[in-house]
């Protein structure tokens, strides 16, 4: 047998040689990392998917062997350097003026300029980044966007920026991302530690860190927080929006409903969700429900994307909190996206028991949300099991080219809310102590799970 380092390298070129050869069947190469991003549909092609995750998977775990312990260690530890430049370059404008700078680099001199920041910061800074491959120093002190950093741009002239500072982010789910976490998350995440150890003195380190009693999300409503509101609202929206509407319109099982059923999206937000299932099936009746501010916005949403849904009564916008009892009796389907892993076990199970109480016998109980892999084989993942085992010597859950963003994504969880992303197994005994028994799991961007009322 190979050794570990030998079938590392193995994968690598056996799926880099497989990842050139489909870009060249399109005709296409594959992007250079100096580049500025630009979408194609290669780079959402779900196919080479599994390709990527092997090479990224490998390449990680190359590095963690072959490094130094000590570097390791070294690199990770001030991790929040990376957050705290990342959110500097995104307040500053920087990419934008970059994009609208010299294609081959603008000096640091330049930038300082328009920014008022001491030009060996810039410099500095910059040049932390472009180590780690986020911009390339073309000259000395001279800097362009590259591949990764032009997702930091705010999509806007740096005089729209300046002139419309609350809506800064709207046209950028990345940099309000970014911006988000070097902001409340990275402020939250210094008392993660101490909440973690005693978890009875906040609802979470968020709550410690901004010294709040407020849920993030009430937070937001405060005086001077509308930007931060509304920032986090893009960031939201470009996440939603990387899901393929396909596996709503399957998970809910539209082709299974008969017209004039009933389908309630659950801490819907403006029915963005909805949207996919009512052009895919408008003579079914859906229900939007989430908080009257939200329901509010939903109007103006709904009268943009699909005008006549509301006013024909197919589509209900309703203002409810998931927390009290569910006004919507005997759904064909409850339904919600993105919702449980904001909140902790005890919250998520008063959730899901008003869903419950409100559902009859063939009530479906359908949860879109990510699915948690231990990093090692387990047999209890039954349903959402990978369909082969990850080539050795790579982790079962490939590491963080499978398990990266997600596993990143549990610690946010856990720092803003005191939520979590759960295993199948977490989530078979979470709808058990309602009463849902969960039927299937179906892998994917996003996880189906597909429950039954007991």
């Amino acid at each position: 047998m190979a050794t570990s380092l030998s079938a590392l390298a193995n994968i690598i070129v056996t799926n880099v040689a497989a990842l050139e050869a489909a870009y060249a069947e399109k005709g296409a190469t594959f992007p250079s990392l100096d580049d500025p991003f630009r979408p194609t549909p290669m780079d959402f092609d779900t196919s080479l998917a599994p390709t990527k995750a092997l090479i990224v998977a490998a390449a990680a775990q190359i590095l963690a062997c072959v490094r130094s312990p000590i570097e390791t260690l070294q690199e990770y530890s001030p991790g929040m350097y990376l957050t705290a430049t990342l959110g500097f370059v995104v307040d500053t404008n920087i990419p934008d003026i970059l994009n609208e700078g010299n294609p081959e680099g603008v000096h640091v001199k330049d930038i300082a300029a328009q920014i008022e920041v001491e030009p060996s910061y810039i410099a500095r800074i910059l040049r932390f980044l472009a180590t780690r491959h986020v911009f390339r120093e073309a000259k000395p002190n001279v800097f362009a966007n590259n591949r990764i950093s032009s997702l930091l741009s705010k999509n806007k002239s740096v005089v729209e920026i300046k002139v419309d500072p609350i809506g800064r982010f709207d046209l950028a789910p990345m940099a309000g991302f970014v911006s988000s976490s070097a902001d409340e998350a990275l402020t939250s995440s210094v008392h993660l530690s101490e909440f973690v150890q005693n978890p009875t003195q906040a609802a979470a380190a968020f709550n410690i860190g901004l010294k709040t009693e407020a849920k993030m999300w009430e937070w937001y409503e405060e005086a001077g927080n509308e930007w931060r509101a509304r920032r986090f609202s893009a960031a939201m929206k470009g996440g939603a929006d990387r899901f393929p509407g396909e596996i709503f319109v399957r998970g809910v099982g539209l082709r299974d409903l008969k017209d004039g059923d009933v389908v309630v999206d659950v801490g819907g937000s403006v029915g963005s969700c909805t949207l996919h299932l009512f052009r895919a099936s408008p003579n079914i009746n859906y229900v939007v429900q989430d908080l009257e501010k939200q329901i509010m916005t939903a109007a103006d949403f709904w009268q943009e994307n699909a005008s006549d849904a509301v006013p024909s009564g197919k589509v209900k916008l309703q203002a409810h909190n998931f927390f009290t009892p569910q006004p919507v009796k005997g759904a064909a389907v409850y339904f919600l996206r993105l919702v449980i892993h904001d909140w902790p076990d005890d919250d998520a199970k008063n959730i899901l028991k008003h869903l419950r109480d409100a559902a009859n016998e063939s009530s479906r109980l359908i949860i879109f949300d990510n699915l948690a892999f231990h990093v090692c084989e387990d047999n209890a993942n039954e349903m959402a099991a990978p369909k082969a085992s990850a080539p050795y010597p790579l982790l079962a859950n490939l590491g963080i080219g499978g398990s990266g963003f997600q596993t990143q994504l549990d610690i946010q969880m856990m720092n803003l809310f005191n939520g979590k992303e759960r295993t199948e197994e977490e989530f078979r005994i979470l709808g058990l102590s309602v009463g849902w028994n969960l039927e299937s799991v179906v892998c994917g961007p996003l996880a189906t799970f597909t429950f039954s009322a007991i």
